[in-house]
């Protein structure tokens, strides 16, 4: 799968004329949690040459596709993703440090890295993780729940508590965020997650009482602690440097 995922990101450097920088799969698949029907979910950040940024005009800072085969693909092109970077955005740190990377230029990825740890804002980063975990904890709440559901509020909120606790980024793999659960969690998720293995993602498994319960508590530390959290630093002048010196990549 990987040789087609890389020639699909070759496609789309000649027909949209640009240089992938960096390309990984996020989701489930990264998190570790995928069902044998699960997309791959594959997140890429790209340049232009320097003259497409000398423009009086908005232009376009996504690129997208979908393929029959189930390959996924967003990107993003660097000065939007550096932007986000100052902001502390999630989704983009999570890109940074996913276990699966299926391109990466070294130089590249060493320096967002370490501006994603210089720019992290612990009290921005809660609060994401944490609106995401409200937003499944009513179809989390029913009788029966898709496995897909459970696991993303799960993965949520154990992040937004090892930010609470740790003050760092969390881990990107969700095994490695278990340990903070006490251990009757750990055990359920780990049976779950062995019928999600081998469940497609329509799956309806009867509610956890455990798990839902676990969800609740989890949201309400996360809500109570947060106001104790910092914000990231700002480092306008490093990422303008970096932006300039990634043009000449």
């Amino acid at each position: 799968m990987k040789e087609k995922i890389l020639k699909k990101l070759k496609e789309i450097e000649n027909d949209k004329q640009v240089e992938i920088l960096f390309a990984c799969e996020s989701g489930s698949r990264a998190w570790g949690f995928a069902s044998p029907d699960s997309d791959y979910d594959i997140r890429f950040i790209y340049k232009h040459k320097p003259e497409y940024y000398l423009s009086l005009w908005e232009k376009p800072d996504v690129i997208e596709f979908m393929t029959e085969d189930d390959l996924d693909g967003s990107g993003w092109d660097l000065r939007k993703a550096v932007k986000l970077l100052s902001k502390s955005n999630a989704p983009l740190i999570e890109w940074l440090f996913s276990p699966e990377v299926y391109y990466k230029n070294d130089v590249f990825l060493q320096e967002m890295q370490l501006l994603a740890r210089e720019c992290f804002s612990p009290i921005a980063t809660l609060h994401h993780y944490l609106g995401t975990t409200k937003n499944f904890m009513d179809v989390c709440e029913m009788e029966e729940v898709k496995l897909k559901s459970y696991f993303y509020a799960l993965r949520t909120a154990l992040a937004g508590k090892w930010i609470i606790e740790n003050n760092t980024f969390p881990p990107v793999a969700f095994a490695d965020l278990l340990p903070i659960a006490p251990q009757n969690i750990q055990d359920k998720i780990i049976e779950l997650q062995h019928i999600k293995a081998n469940q497609d993602e329509k799956y309806l498994h009867p509610k956890e009482i455990s798990i839902t319960d676990f969800l609740l508590e989890t949201v309400k530390f996360n809500q109570e602690n947060a106001s104790k959290l910092g914000s990231g630093k700002k480092l306008n002048e490093e990422l303008d440097l970096f932006f300039r010196e990634m043009m000449k990549l």
